[in-house]
């Protein structure tokens, strides 16, 4: 029995070293995320701008979490100054997205040296309007609010390594447009935005 005893904690001791190798501990720190300072991301997005008769100018800073190497989400607040012949406006709100990277760079699935990055993108805006510009009188309220779904495609290139400048085509996923004056979204929506 004592022999057996012995044999057991000879068995169990040289298990618990064997994963407790040097080569064991790299493998797991290999796999350990990344500390949360090097998973924060920050950017800024360009719905439009445009200056002139019509001028529209869309800018949404945004601090982004990467949840693992191919998931990202972030979120932040949104400013549009739109301003044509007649009227102008201000439009603000917040906006929170996610994108999932299906293709993280192209170099990896044909070797062209072209190291896109192809993600799909879900973004959900809550937008503050001024109620004068975008609904016909009477108006009940200053400012009316609409909160509308955009899904789409984008390509990301890389510009350092922690940096990328990405190109999206977004689409409105429900009726946001329902009893106002003017479309708040194309169809589709090109952004632009950068990240580092």
């Amino acid at each position: 029995m004592l022999k057996r005893n012995i044999a057991v904690g000879l068995l169990s001791a040289s298990l618990l070293l064997g994963f407790s190798s040097p080569e064991a501990l790299a493998q797991r720190k290999r796999e350990e995320p990344p500390p949360l300072k090097e998973r924060l991301f920050f950017g800024a997005g360009l719905g439009s701008l445009q200056f002139g008769t019509i001028t529209d100018i869309d800018v949404s800073p945004v601090v982004g979490l990467w949840l693992a190497p191919r998931l990202n989400v972030a979120a932040g607040p949104k400013y549009r100054f739109y301003k044509d012949p007649i009227d102008r406006t201000n439009i603000y709100g917040l906006r929170a997205y996610s994108q999932f990277y299906f293709i993280r760079d192209l170099n990896n699935v044909i070797p062209l040296n072209v190291h896109l990055g192809f993600f799909l993108h879900l973004e959900d805006e809550l937008l503050s309007l001024q109620s004068s510009f975008w609904q016909p009188p009477p108006n009940e309220t200053n400012r009316i609010y609409r909160n509308t779904g955009l899904a789409g495609v984008g390509i990301s290139q890389p510009m350092g390594p922690r940096s990328s400048f990405d190109f999206m085509v977004l689409w409105p996923m429900n009726d946001s447009f329902y009893n106002l004056l003017y479309r708040l979204y194309a169809e589709p929506e090109i952004r632009i935005s950068f990240t580092f």
